[in-house]
């Protein structure tokens, strides 16, 4: 399959529930059958560990390895890769102290990312040894669809941003760097602020750095939801019909607001003056109340101008598989028909037939390795001779093909 991203062989040692599994693939669908607890999301999770970042789960990564252990564990992949062919490797050494977290900490952009890095991942590419996960992102492009993700338009506003923040990483690197600075800078103006500091210079430094990547971080927000409105509207061009409905995007919030009305060097002005007059509010709430830590990602169900919270469960799985098929169109145009790799847990609840085989559709037209797991195999029967099963069974894996 020419342009493609897939993994041909995983093998897993000392990793959640498997002591040592292995499993040789094609660049085809996967489905991974089996009873709840068996395994099946471990070995997704393990999958997801091929990208940077902390996995579907964003545990530290000592919470990885198998219990009874030493605190190790490893995890192989021979992949086809934006890079060509590669060896990929991720795990940790025995197991080490786990450091306390940062005091007044903010946010969700980059602490338990660096709390696991720090816990000592090893990367390597092709037997070299890497300085961190974030090199993982020039191979493969995996994106990922769990049951708590169903929850994603009622939730708080927080995994909504971590879901459109999750979706620029995929195309831009960088942005990791951008609101890793943005969120190391409030927890020091908030570490000034919980300490009784009015020292206008030291407050002002934190709140220029957080003013000029806070507004970055907000236009690279604002590119992706207009790139997404794009593709969406592409999509229902092509399907006006489809069995996702196609939806509408709105990122609300005050930083946002001002780039729609001024330059980013007003906003970022704006932004650093609005930081320092509500210094004492913020002083009392024990946290900044203004920036892209605040924002919300706002999604309406197109057809039903409706949004998508007061939707019923099923809509908001088919909304939320829209939103999924999009992200992945986009990547795949992006990297010239490379299409991203799939981990899709639990994917065919709250799914009737019809969408069900929509589904499965949208993954061989977009010709992705998509790894998707269940409880009753009938449920992929529309896949039979079009993908390779697997039955997972107490930490072993066996072929059902």
């Amino acid at each position: 399959m020419p342009n493609s991203l897939w993994v041909e062989r995983l093998t897993l040692t000392n990793f959640r529930s498997y002591v040592s599994a292995s499993v040789a693939t094609d660049a085809g669908p996967q489905v991974i059958v089996g009873a709840n607890g068996s395994g099946k999301t471990n070995l997704l999770e393990a999958l997801s560990l091929l990208s940077p970042g902390t996995g579907l789960r964003r545990v530290p990564f000592v919470d990885l390895a198998r219990a009874g252990g030493d605190g190790s564990f490893a995890i192989a992949a021979h992949a086809h890769t934006l890079a060509g062919p590669a060896d990929i490797g991720t795990g940790l050494q025995a197991r080490t102290p786990t450091p306390n977290p940062s005091p007044q900490g903010g946010g969700e952009f980059s602490r338990s990312s660096e709390r696991s890095e720090r816990a000592g991942r090893i990367v390597r590419i092709d037997g070299s040894a890497q300085s961190g996960s974030g090199i993982l992102g020039d191979y493969l492009e995996i994106v990922w669809v769990t049951p708590a993700m169903d929850g994603l338009f009622t939730g708080p506003a927080s995994e909504r941003r971590r879901f459109l923040d999750r979706l620029i990483l995929c195309f831009d690197h960088s942005y990791r760097t951008i609101a890793g600075r943005f969120e190391r800078a409030m927890t020091s103006r908030n570490r000034l602020l919980a300490d009784g500091v009015r020292d206008n210079a030291q407050l002002s430094g934190f709140e220029q750095v957080m003013a000029e990547t806070g507004v970055a971080v907000a236009a690279a927000r604002l590119e992706a939801v207009a790139a997404m409105a794009a593709i969406v509207q592409k999509r229902r061009e092509r399907d006006p019909d489809s069995a996702f409905p196609w939806s509408s995007f709105q990122l609300v919030g005050t930083i946002e607001d001002d780039l729609a009305r001024f330059s980013a060097i007003e906003a970022e002005d704006a932004y650093a003056r609005t930081l320092r007059e509500t210094r004492e509010r913020d002083r009392a709430a024990s946290r900044t109340l203004d920036g892209p830590h605040r924002s919300d990602l706002i999604v309406e169900h197109g057809p039903k101008a409706l949004e998508a919270r007061q939707c019923s469960t099923g809509e908001q799985k088919a909304l939320l598989l829209g939103l999924v098929l999009a992200h992945a169109e986009l990547l795949t145009e992006r990297q010239e028909g490379a299409a991203p790799i799939l981990l899709l847990d639990e994917i065919t609840a709250h799914l009737d037939v019809h969408r069900r085989g929509a589904l499965f559709a949208e993954i061989l037209r977009l010709g992705a390795q998509a790894w998707m797991t269940g409880t009753d195999a009938d449920a992929f029967s529309a896949l039979r001779g079009k993908a390779q099963f697997w039955g997972v069974e107490e930490g072993k894996i066996r072929s059902l093909s």
